[in-house]
């Protein structure tokens, strides 16, 4: 094959090296886009259920996953023996707690956690008081399925026996083993137009696939880059050609 005064000669070594690599890098590309069209399809998916009306928490939920991003609502009171509080919370450059309250479900033994909101901490680290509301109310707020951090330290599901009221962190599985009563597998964010709260920021992360874009062009340039080296070291010049023979 000529090219002008270029003349494409296989090599092995650089086809090898090069080309042999470029499917996969196409390849692992187009998993890319793959993976950023499933967050556009979860976004939509959560940005409907975003418009729905708040789900009644009544029965104990089998699929946490299909409330994530769901407004919730229950009716009844507060449970002030079981208040905790989530230790080293920061907000507006400030560490304080997350005030959680379980709500005892009317007519049934099921509670739900609701978070109150932020609280600062005092110059001791320690927190303000933070009342609990009698009577039976109704609570309404955003799903929200909290995880443990990357690391712990604890040893086991028995760990929070010891925690009294302030926590490190929060798992619903946790606050269940913990207390020994029935548990909602969600939190509720308290609106933040709701009484009987504190400071609520609360965040609202929706899949974002600009991560995965970025990840495929850098995939389909270094697919482009090898093919570029491979056509170089594939196409040697007529000169060149006679100089080696």
């Amino acid at each position: 094959m000529q090219f002008g005064d270029l003349k494409f000669r296989f090599h092995w070594v650089p086809t090898l090296l090069l080309a042999l690599p470029i499917p996969l890098f196409v390849v692992l590309g187009i998993w890319q886009l793959d993976r950023a069209e499933q967050k556009r399809e979860q976004t939509r998916l959560l940005s409907g259920r975003a418009q729905l009306p708040p789900f009644e928490l009544n029965s104990l939920v089998d699929d946490p996953e299909g409330l994530r991003f769901r407004a919730l609502q229950a009716r009844g009171a507060y449970d002030a023996e079981g208040q905790i509080l989530i230790e080293n919370r920061r907000q507006n450059n400030r560490t304080g707690f997350h005030v959680i309250t379980p709500l005892h479900v009317v007519g049934s033994e099921i509670r739900v956690l609701v978070n109150r909101g932020w609280i600062p901490a005092g110059e001791d680290g320690s927190p303000p008081p933070a009342p609990v509301p009698d009577g039976e109310i109704t609570v309404t707020g955003m799903t929200h399925i909290p995880a443990p951090p990357a690391l712990v330290l604890h040893g086991g599901m028995d760990a929070a026996q010891d925690w009294g009221t302030r926590w490190p962190y929060l798992t619903v599985d946790l606050y269940a083993a913990a207390k020994g009563f029935p548990i909602q597998p969600v939190v509720i964010l308290l609106d933040k137009d709701a009484p009987d709260g504190f400071q609520r920021t609360w965040p609202r992360e929706m899949p974002k696939e600009g991560m995965h874009i970025g990840y495929a062009i850098q995939w389909f340039a270094f697919a482009l880059i090898a093919l570029v080296l491979w056509l170089r070291l594939s196409l040697v010049r007529e000169t060149e050609k006679e100089i080696v023979a």
